[in-house]
């Protein structure tokens, strides 16, 4: 085995205490161009990577693409070896290869190697012949890892996926917050700097990302996401429409290659069968096993692919820098999943588009999905009610809590990463003193809804659409408008199309104008249902109200109010201008968009002024094997505490009752049970076979 890199060997003089001045530039330079085969640092790469050479904590929010990960890898190179923390092993595995691939020694410690594995790399460590290793965060929680780890004190600590750590994040993981109580032990040493990483944060989610760490004096680095290249564009349309309007667009080559995002499986599968005579199509998602999913994204980088139509299951470590497009028939659940997707197109730095078809419809899927990972307030407030003070076996709560297993497994995960109960293993006990949970809970649960409603106000917003991007996640350049998105040049749009109102339409709109004010905010949904109700669809009505607000005339907001521990959202207009007595200039600038909606059209994206968050219906039980969920149950807890978490952590008891329902006997099995996706089949797919196999 070769030994890690020798910074002294460029002359690099690095500091044993933090020193703003302690790298030669010209030197700097040589070790990007000699180890990593790169002439020049992209935009902001520099000043990142001298500033955590010089021994300085630091924040980096840079887009997927964008280089974030040599700001760690040329820094941890010259000081000696850095360990680098992620919740995500492909991608573990996938930076793992890259730095062998350039000459550097890495190796990884997560729960998809095996024991002896893992003991060796943490040995090469040790002994001083690794360079990098990557350690996914649960293994800091195994007793007797750190004090061996520390046996080789890491010179950078690097935190991959850091918005996982956030509450406020798209992507929380209550597992992720513990490692900022295990940084101190990490930095015992002292001369160790702590660098996150993350492609999408919001400002709240920085503060508390840096929080979390316990590094508040963090700088801040938040870069790169305007994209001086990319046409964005957003146009509602009714789902029936929405696969003929992307294949006529599509059908041009130079808007190929194309990652085309839908929100089913069984969307992938339709879109694909639709498309099959118009280009190179395929399709990927997560009910596909690892050696096809591998195939359709080696076709699509090798070029023999023009179009994959995709669940979010596909772009994770995507490196193809000439996409020309990126679809999304249906709106993503977040702005940041959005803007994530988007930044797969013209990474060449050549003009892309990424253009959504939406609809209010498909709220109702995102709601869904909300309503089953975020349980009202009471039931998670029933269910701590029976946690006693002794505790209890996990499975006996879950039993007696009178809620459906669904809700009771997510309402026991979400008091666990509010730390209102603790899970040792199978036991759940309440901690001694308990924070207020309930109110923390509640901003939690309505932040993670309101994420809904930003991206569907995204969709219908004014404004240049790179310049709302920018500004939401908080980048020092967003102020300029793109010149490009479907605001900026609307008559260059690939599919909208804007005319002038009908005489139909003109009188609607005179009739909207005349019913609003400029001194008190009307409720929209009152409105149609009072006054418009009978003479057009909701759509039409929405269609109307858009391009009175394009236009300037009206400004609308968003309002709630509290019901029943419930929060009621509406939307509400206020007149920003008054119309003379005759027929008045703001009508020639009103544009609607150039499609007539039809009453159906209407009924799908009907919307009540409340939202109203059905429960989860209980699923009618069938006789299971006991003794084989018992044996589940047990090789569950077995790996729990292997890798030094609460069981639920591995698969959920509604997870494992639906593979003993199934009885899977392959890997495609296995992907098609609910709950089970790639990234767990991949960890567990071979046991869970094997004990089926017993």
């Amino acid at each position: 085995m070769s030994a890690p890199s020798d910074p002294t060997r460029y002359d690099l003089k690095v500091p044993t205490a933090p020193t703003p001045n302690a790298i030669i530039p010209d030197a700097l330079l040589g070790i990007l161009r000699n180890r990593f085969a790169l002439q020049e640092f992209r935009p902001h790469q520099r000043e990142v990577i001298e500033h955590v050479i010089a021994g300085h904590d630091g924040l980096l929010v840079m887009p997927t693409g964008g280089g974030k990960s040599l700001c760690y890898q040329l820094p941890g190179l010259v000081r000696g070896g850095g360990i680098v923390i992620s919740p995500l092993i492909a991608l573990m595995e996938d930076q793992t290869q890259k730095l062998l691939g350039m000459g550097l020694q890495a190796d990884r410690i997560h729960s998809g190697r095996g024991r002896g594995d893992s003991q060796l790399a943490l040995r090469r460590w040790i002994d001083g012949e690794l360079d990098f290793l990557m350690i996914a965060p649960e293994r800091l929680r195994v007793p007797g890892f750190v004090p061996r780890l520390m046996a080789r004190p890491p010179k950078l600590i690097t935190i991959d996926e850091a918005h996982c750590i956030s509450m406020w994040g798209h992507d929380f993981r209550p597992d992720y917050r513990l490692l900022g109580e295990r940084l101190p032990e990490l930095r015992a040493h002292g001369d160790c700097p702590v660098l996150a990483l993350t492609a999408t944060a919001t400002v709240r989610v920085q503060a508390d990302i840096v929080e979390q760490l316990g590094v508040p004096q963090a700088t801040r680095f938040i870069r790169g996401f305007r994209r001086d290249n990319l046409a964005i564009e957003l146009l509602e349309s009714n789902p029936s429409e929405r696969v003929a309007l992307a294949r006529k667009m599509l059908g041009d080559p130079a808007r190929r290659p194309a990652i085309v995002y839908v929100l089913s499986r069984k969307g992938v599968d339709e879109t694909v069968v639709a498309w099959k005579h118009d280009f190179k199509v395929a399709g990927y998602h997560a009910g596909m096993d690892t050696e096809a999913r591998k195939k359709v994204q080696e076709s699509f980088i090798g070029g023999k692919t023009e179009v994959v139509v995709a669940t979010v299951a596909f772009g994770m470590g995507i490196d193809k820098a000439d996409i020309r497009t990126v679809v999304h028939l249906g709106m993503p659940a977040t702005v940041e999943g959005y803007y994530q997707e988007v930044g797969r197109a013209g990474r060449d730095g050549l003009p892309s588009a990424a253009v959504c078809l939406y609809s209010w419809a498909d709220r109702k899927l995102h709601e869904s999905l909300f309503a089953r990972g975020y349980p009202v307030l009471a039931d998670l407030q029933k269910l701590y009610a029976q946690i006693p003070a002794e505790g209890i076996a996990r499975e006996n709560l879950l039993r007696r809590s009178g809620l459906v297993l669904e809700v009771a497994e997510a309402a026991l995960d979400k008091l666990w990463g509010l730390r209102a109960a603790l899970i040792d293993y199978e036991d759940v006990v309440r901690p001694g003193a308990v924070a207020d949970w309930p109110a923390l809970y509640q901003r939690q649960r309505l932040h993670r809804e309101s994420q809904i409603d930003v991206i569907f106000e995204y969709g219908r917003g004014m404004g240049c659409r790179m310049t709302a991007l920018t500004a939401y996640f908080g980048d020092q350049d967003r102020h300029r408008p793109c010149g490009l998105c479907d605001w900026c040049r609307a008559d260059e749009s690939l599919l909208r199309r804007q005319r002038a109102p009908d005489s139909l339409e003109r009188r609607q709109l005179n009739k909207l104008v005349d019913l609003l004010s400029p001194t008190r905010a009307l409720s929209l949904s009152k409105l149609f249902r009072e006054d418009f109700g009978d003479a057009l669809d909701r759509r039409m009505f929405d269609a109307l109200v858009t391009g009175l607000e394009r236009a300037e005339v009206i400004t609308t907001t968003w309002e709630a109010f509290d019901k029943g521990g419930e929060t009621i959202r509406y939307r509400t207009a206020t007149l920003t201008e008054m119309p003379g007595q005759r027929e008045p200039d703001w009508l020639d600038r009103v544009r609607l968009e150039d499609q007539k909606p039809t009453a159906a059209a209407g009924k799908l994206v009907k919307k009540r002024a409340g939202k109203v968050v059905e429960p989860v219906a209980p699923v009618a039980s069938l006789p299971i094997d006991t003794a084989l969920l018992g044996e589940l149950k047990a090789w569950r807890l077995a790996k729990a505490r292997m890798e030094g978490v609460p069981a639920f952590r591995i698969l959920s008891d509604a997870t494992l009752e639906a593979v003993v329902a199934a009885r899977p006997q392959s890997t495609a099995a296995l992907l098609a049970v609910k709950g089970l996706g790639p990234r767990l089949v991949e960890k567990y797919g071979a046991d869970l076979l094997a004990e089926l196999r017993k």
